[in-house]
Parts: C-alpha cells; sequence; structure tokens
C-alpha cells in the first residue's frame, strides 16, 4: 500500500491578510503520491504481476495500492507513454503485449542506436566517466547473486546510459529510455527463464573493457553482439512459450 499524506489542516484564518504561500505543500504531496503510484505500478508490470493484455481497472488498482483514482489514471497516463500500457476504447487501460516480430524489432532498433552512441562516447570518455559506468557492473552482479530481480532491469539501463552519456546525445537517449522500459520485462524474463544474467554480465565486462582501450570498433561489435544476441535468445524461448514457428534471426553483422 502507498502511505498516504498527512490531512492534517492548520487554521488560516489569523493568515487571511498574507498571501498563500507559493511554494503549497499540497502540491508537492500530490506530486509524490503520483510518482509512487506510477513507480507501484510500473514495477508490478515489470515483474510480471499482470499479464499481457490484461484490462487495468483503476479502481481496483486504487483499492490495491491505497490511493484515490486520480493518481492511478495519471500513472496510467504515463505508463502508456512508456508504452507499458495502451488505451483500447472498449475495454480501458490494458498491459501492452509485443509479438514476436516487434520484440526482435525492439532489439534490432537498440543496436542501431547504441551502436552509433558508444562510437560517439568513446572519444569524449573520461576515466570517471568510465569508473561510474564499472561501477554499475559491481552493483548489477550483486544483484544478479541476490536474485533481487527489481534492480536487474534499472542497473542494465544505468550501465548502458553511463556509457553513452559523453556522446552528449540527449534526445537520442530520451528515445532509448523508452525503448529500454519496453524491453525491460523482457530482459528479466530471459535472465529468470534462459539464464541470462551471467552472460549479460560478461558481455557487460568485455564492452567496458573495449571502452577503456578506446577501441570503438571492437566496442561498436560487442554491443551489437550483446545486443542481438540477448534478443535472439529472448525470440526463442517465447516462441517455445507460446507455441509459434522459428523464423531466421537477425543477423548480428552489420
Amino acid at each position: 500500500m502507498i502511505p498516504h499524506a498527512s490531512n492534517d489542516r492548520r487554521s488560516t484564518s489569523r493568515n487571511s491578510l498574507t498571501p498563500p504561500r507559493s511554494s503549497s505543500v499540497m502540491p508537492i504531496q500530490r506530486q509524490t503520491i503520483a510518482g509512487m503510484t506510477v513507480e507501484a505500478l510500473r514495477e508490478r508490470i515489470l515483474r510480471g504481476d499482470y499479464p499481457d493484455g490484461e484490462p487495468l481497472r483503476q479502481d481496483a488498482l486504487a483499492e490495491e495500492l491505497g490511493v484515490s483514482r486520480i493518481p492511478v489514471r495519471e500513472a496510467l497516463r504515463q505508463l502508456e507513454a512508456e508504452g507499458l500500457v495502451v488505451f483500447n476504447p472498449h475495454r480501458g487501460a490494458v498491459i501492452s503485449s509485443l509479438s514476436i516480430d516487434e520484440i526482435a524489432e525492439l532489439f534490432e532498433l537498440r543496436a542501431e542506436i547504441e551502436c552509433d552512441l558508444v562510437e560517439r562516447a568513446i572519444p569524449n570518455m573520461t576515466s570517471e566517466q568510465l569508473d561510474s559506468a564499472t561501477d554499475v557492473l559491481d552493483e548489477f552482479e550483486s544483484a544478479l547473486q541476490a536474485g533481487e530481480a527489481a534492480r536487474w532491469g534499472p542497473l542494465n539501463w544505468h550501465f548502458h546510459a553511463a556509457l553513452y552519456a559523453p556522446a552528449n546525445r540527449n534526445f537520442t537517449m530520451g528515445v532509448l529510455q523508452k525503448l529500454h522500459h519496453h524491453s525491460d520485462r523482457y530482459f528479466r524474463m530471459q535472465v529468470f527463464l534462459a539464464h541470462g544474467g551471467a552472460r549479460a554480465n560478461a558481455e557487460h565486462r568485455a564492452i567496458a573493457a573495449a571502452v577503456a582501450e578506446k577501441n570503438i570498433e571492437g566496442a561498436s561489435e560487442l554491443m551489437r553482439s550483446h545486443i542481438l544476441g540477448a534478443g535472439q535468445s529472448l525470440c526463442q524461448l517465447l516462441r517455445a512459450q507460446r507455441g509459434v514457428a522459428e523464423t531466421p534471426a537477425p543477423s548480428v553483422t552489420k
């Protein structure tokens, strides 16, 4: 349950002659509840608590989280922008579902964008920035060993984002973050069911080593293989789960 903000109110009669403060507490409280509602629903979706295609009833979600329907409605709109929820005219908010072809396309698109970003970032990379990225890898490895699934996706994103930060491509990073939101739950599925955590960790380390050596071509090739390989492994897993016939996998090379 999300904790409610306090309803205590102070008398305003003695302040009737003075204007209210512009930094009122209530908007901050409302924003805090809205943000916590987004985070709670996002985590439940990424964790797989709500199956793909399942309708999300606002009244039921509000009761589950202990909030009113207003922050739930705002949260669902935010999650729609992130691609985790779609609004159906007849069913309301529904958990979005990607086909296997769409998942393959998602990882192919990520590979194109992220290879470009890492190539742009390496010439500007400082030792401090690289240290920040490798520190995230240590956290990612610890989270894998501890089975802390809720941290896998965010730490995966933080590593990739730290590598690309020196490229100074803010608009591209905003687009890429949405793609990572789309792939986060599938990334967790791969780690859980396809034992992809150790592989991802090893590949991250190899990419970081190539970046440290300023090996632009090598880092880009490793990044492409890392992303497309994860996509291929996930699509194979989902085809087996969904009983879909195998289709040719995308090439790892340019």
